[in-house]
């Protein structure tokens, strides 16, 4: 029975209308926490998205990693519930709960169904209100923590960002990884896991996306009631931080007959008025399609690599144009000349109008696939609130796009792209390739 209401649960998650019909309601719950809902009874169930800002970048410079753990443990007993007994009532209503924490965010999950809906919303509060903590769980996700570390230590991918981060950003929590190091997870103490809980979890940085079968006004009784009694307030989030990374390359030695290259430079703030121009040159020069220029130069024309793309990085505090590929030892500083000359040649001269009308239709093109299941849209209606874009974002968001000129991108690309400024991780054994090439 369980079984069945579990898959009725997951097919439920992909049913969702089409973009066209997607209304987005703003609602403020009884107690002052705003929401966006998509409201829609063809389905008796319902997905919502918590999203705490603040995340791993709250943790104090001695407890590194407090609140990945603690987010861990958030489904590991709550109330007069042990872990098990936890997972035996979440499975019992047919209910998901996903808990997770980046440097910017601790997101909360939850998919259920309408007529178990109360149940799973105690239980939920629970999760958030009333976590155990008990000893046993600690060290049970501590463990597993340490495992993802050790796992990450063997990583050349993850080598080279931590690499990156640690370099960019000294003594700031973007210097760290989001789960801590193997030193300072070790250390926490139960005491710091319950100081990053009321550090993390309160009523003023959270934003709520739902998305299925509710009400506004069931919304926002159901929001007061899993989120009331947590703090109302946040203790301050730390300041921006700028890259102190020159332009360069770093060699991490790593034994193996490929090396990872991680690159970038500062970007571009989400509300900068050429943040849509920006958006727009990433995907000419890196972006998801494979016509971009990294992949055609590197890849297609040379045969450098088998991938390589770049991106915008949004973080919160220090906003970046960064990219990755893998190569061989012997060809990886080939494929860094030639990333270099593509960053330069569009800092100097553009693109052309060719490609900005091929992003413009890629990029147009694929947005309506991404609202695929209720799920998915209660989850972009949380990351909408995070970045403050508008309520209508959804719907004018192709409109800023097409807005956007050959002009612009080329004032853009000269503003944004810096040849001297670009930094290379690269973790191998590169031939040819040393510290300040």
């Amino acid at each position: 029975m369980i079984a069945r209401i579990a898959a009725t649960l997951a097919a439920l998650c992909f049913a969702f209308p089409a973009l066209a019909t997607i209304e987005i309601e703003e609602v403020t719950s009884p107690g002052g926490v705003e929401a966006w809902l998509v409201e829609d009874h063809s389905i008796p169930f319902v997905a919502l998205e918590f999203w705490f800002l603040g995340g791993s970048a709250l943790d104090a410079p001695e407890a590194r990693g407090a609140t990945y753990l603690m987010t861990g443990l958030l489904e590991e007993g709550a109330a007069d519930m042990d872990a098990q007994a936890f997972a035996a009532a979440r499975e019992g209503l047919a209910a998901s709960f996903s808990f997770d924490a980046s440097r910017d965010v601790v997101s909360i999950g939850a998919r259920m169904l309408t007529q178990n809906r109360d149940a799973a919303a105690d239980l939920l509060r629970a999760a958030l209100v009333e976590p155990r903590f008990d000893p046993d769980a600690i060290e049970r996700v501590r463990g597993q923590v340490l495992s993802l570390l050790e796992r990450n230590a063997r990583d050349p991918g993850t080598i080279a960002r931590t690499t990156f981060n640690d370099m960019a950003y000294g003594d700031h929590p973007y210097a760290t990884p989001q789960e801590g190091t193997p030193e300072s997870v070790a250390a926490l103490t139960r005491d710091d896991i319950l100081a990053a809980h009321r550090a993390a979890l309160t009523r003023d940085r959270v934003v709520v996306g739902a998305a299925g079968d509710i009400t506004a006004a069931e919304l926002g009784a159901l929001i007061d009631h899993i989120l009331g009694d947590l703090p109302a307030e946040a203790p301050p989030r730390p300041g921006p931080v700028t890259s102190g990374l020159a332009g360069g390359v770093t060699v991490v030695d790593f034994p193996s007959p490929q090396s990872v290259a991680y690159f970038g430079h500062a970007g571009i703030d989400r509300d900068d008025p050429d943040f849509f121009a920006a958006f727009v040159l990433n995907e000419v020069l890196g972006g998801s399609g494979f016509q971009s220029r990294l992949m055609q130069e590197v890849r297609v024309a040379r045969g450098l690599t088998y991938g390589i793309g770049s991106f915008l990085s949004l973080a919160d505090l220090s906003p970046a144009v960064l990219g990755q590929f893998s190569s061989s030892n012997e060809l990886v500083a080939e494929a860094i000349d030639v990333v270099r000359a593509q960053w330069a040649d569009l800092a100097q001269n553009g693109i052309t109008e060719a490609e900005l009308e091929a992003a413009k239709r890629y990029m147009t093109g694929e947005y309506p696939l991404r609202f695929d299941g209720n799920g998915t849209i209660a989850s972009i209606l949380a990351s909408m609130q995070s970045d403050d874009m508008p309520v209508d974002y959804i719907t004018n968001r192709n409109s800023y796009i097409e807005a956007v000129t050959l002009d612009d991108v080329r004032r853009v690309a000269a503003r944004l792209l810096d040849p001297a400024a670009l930094h290379f991780v690269v973790v191998g054994q590169p031939q040819g390739l040393s510290p300040g090439n």
